[in-house]
């Protein structure tokens, strides 16, 4: 097993006004990702899963806990510091073109991270951004274009090129293909793929796509309204799902087969109130296993296997 490149330890990130009750969107999330794979993070929107990402970046600030990327530990870096740093960590937006300014050429943005980072020489640079659009299946020649002038498949592409060109360790992709067609989605994952082996990325793949999170990750953690309540290998998560929450969701992906059989468990009700959640286990209100303890004492992570943790008082 490689030693991880980054380990998140107690992650928690909340939001409101002084005087209000805070919004806990990350609620003491811990994992490790060993260099080279993916963990995929999953759960209903709103569980927090694409704050995580971008806490463990700082592109949003963490309100406490420890993130340590390459041996750094990266909640106290001050500005500059972690300016060098994001050279080795990137990220791929859920939006192709929200993320791409149209008043730039592609050659232009993806040019820029490397004068940003103060990388090579102009020449250099200019032969990079033709390699990076070659890595990712688009002709060099493309770099003179503005982002109006591709698809959404395109324009992913495009972010992917931008993510890689500075050749960082980590990238983390939010819902990178969840505006994308069913078949330029199955595109853009092999890509990713291709890409991780090529360059030895690291993955936090953020998705609410089960499918999905299967075909990418090594790793899968479960969230649900701001905390992890399963973490473990794709096989373990998919053969034996402890949480009756990922219970519920892996009963919800549509069957390969026709004659495939699986029972459907639904859910009763909708998320809570996050600046209001449930008191205990904040998944007792439409939990079909719920028992006392539930409603009263939030349950602590407990490891059910050698790669398998859950965060449930069924198994205590």
């Amino acid at each position: 097993m490689n030693m991880p490149l980054l380990e998140v330890t107690g992650l928690k990130k909340h939001f409101g006004a002084p005087g209000s009750a805070a919004v806990k969107a990350v609620d003491d999330v811990s994992f490790s990702i060993a260099e080279g794979q993916t963990l995929g993070l999953v759960g209903e929107s709103g569980c927090g899963k694409s704050t995580t990402g971008r806490s463990v970046l700082r592109l949003i600030e963490p309100s406490a806990g420890s993130v340590r990327f390459m041996g750094r530990e990266l909640t106290i870096l001050p500005a500059g510091q972690l300016r060098a740093m994001r050279r080795h960590m990137q990220m791929v937006f859920q939006d192709p073109y929200a993320s791409l300014n149209p008043r730039m050429t592609i050659g232009e943005v993806l040019e820029e991270p490397l004068i940003v980072h103060k990388l090579h020489d102009r020449a250099t640079r200019r032969r990079l951004v033709a390699e990076a659009l070659d890595m990712v299946g688009l002709n060099p020649s493309y770099a003179a274009r503005h982002p109006h002038e591709f698809s959404g498949g395109q324009r992913q592409r495009v972010g992917i090129a931008r993510a890689i060109i500075t050749r960082p360790k980590l990238v983390v992709a939010d819902e990178a293909v969840s505006a994308l067609d069913v078949s330029i989605q199955a595109q853009i994952l092999n890509l990713l793929k291709d890409l991780q082996k090529e360059l030895g990325l690291t993955y936090l793949f953020v998705s609410h796509d089960l499918a999905v999170i299967r075909h990418v990750s090594d790793t899968i953690g479960v969230m649900y309204l701001g905390r992890m309540v399963e973490l473990g290998t794709r096989e373990e998560i998919y053969a034996n799902p402890r949480h009756p929450y990922t219970q519920a969701l892996l009963s919800a992906i549509p069957r390969e087969h026709p004659g495939q059989k699986r029972e459907r468990i639904v859910l009763q009700g909708s998320i809570p109130n996050p600046a209001a959640p449930p008191a205990g286990c904040h998944f007792h209100p439409r939990c079909p296993s719920c028992m006392e303890v539930c409603k009263t004492a939030a349950p602590t992570p407990v490891k059910v296997s050698a790669g398998q943790t859950v965060a449930c008082h069924l198994y205590r």
